[in-house]
């Protein structure tokens, strides 16, 4: 079985967890998420199958939407609601107008510090097995990260919820902490939710607990989606029957085994498809005004 699942991840579990649940839920050891998930946020958290763990890095770098409750007027270790307490200010004099015009602010690029908490890794060990052993006093590297479309939803005393859209790497958290420092009173993230990977989307994922009952059913492979399925950024180019098990053996591709319908650029990366089944990424070479193709990853 090779494929992606749509998790809606649940509270309470690891990344590695849903991992662990899945491979003993379709009987298989290869298998992979596309970047962790805060043990305590809930949401989208694609798991890939078989072959397209070899995609999981693609999948990784697309953006994310996230809808989050930031909570002023209380700091924690852990930039969350699951920290210890740390700090706690008075936050009933901020207004409204004041909170809007700090958000704008944090809209855009911008630089941010990964939370201590966190799963990065320094000189190889994770950044919050080093401040569970005591070592808080670890210089952790900033990092430019985009924050789009970023909208205030809701108001309520020193909570707001809001819905944001983010680069790879970026940290709800820390933007939470950030937003609170800005405002002169903290701030701890309360509550978040994932409802987009990519193009991965909480209305159509599905439980841990509606993936054991497929498989149960014999129906596993009906909530499997397509290895293809994310790689909306690149071109399709199709390599023809007679050229199959070359390009399968790895040789390069010239044009006369190609279907060629549009113009392609050097080194641009390619979804292969052959008899309209999807079997690679490929890699495009233009040599001597001809234009070749190279295998990258095989599915085959």
């Amino acid at each position: 079985m090779n494929g992606i699942l749509n998790i809606l991840k649940p509270t309470g579990m690891t990344s590695h967890d849903v991992v662990s649940r899945v491979r003993r839920i379709a009987n298989m050891k290869k298998v992979g998420h596309t970047g962790t998930l805060d043990p305590n946020a809930a949401g989208v958290l694609p798991i890939c199958l078989g072959k397209a763990t070899k995609i999981a890095e693609l999948i990784l770098n697309k953006e994310k939407t996230y809808i989050a409750e930031l909570t002023f007027g209380i700091q924690t270790d852990t930039y969350d609601s699951f920290g210890k307490i740390i700090e706690k200010k008075d936050a009933t004099h901020i207004k409204e107008e004041d909170i809007y015009k700090v958000f704008e602010k944090f809209e855009g690029e911008i630089i941010q510090t990964p939370p201590i908490y966190s799963a990065i890794k320094v000189n190889g060990k994770r950044l919050y097995e080093l401040a569970r052993s005591g070592q808080t006093d670890i210089e952790i590297k900033s990092r430019k990260v985009l924050v789009k479309d970023m909208k205030i939803k809701s108001i309520d005393n020193e909570k707001v919820l809001f819905e944001v859209t983010v680069s790879k790497g970026t940290y709800i958290r820390s933007l939470c902490k950030d937003i609170g420092d800005e405002l002169g009173v903290g701030a701890h993230m309360s509550f978040l939710l994932r409802t987009k990977s990519g193009n991965f989307d909480i209305k159509n994922a599905y439980t841990l607990e509606e993936i054991e009952q497929a498989a149960k059913d014999s129906k596993l492979q009906d909530y499997v989606i397509g290895i293809d399925y994310p790689l909306t950024n690149y071109r399709r180019i199709d390599v023809k029957q007679s050229a199959y098990k070359a390009f399968s053996n790895g040789n390069t591709i010239y044009p006369k085994g190609l279907i060629i319908n549009q113009k392609y650029h050097d080194e641009e990366l390619v979804k292969v498809y052959i008899d309209d089944k999807f079997c690679a990424i490929g890699r495009i070479k233009i040599q001597d005004s001809d234009m070749l193709l190279k295998s990258h990853k095989l599915f085959i």
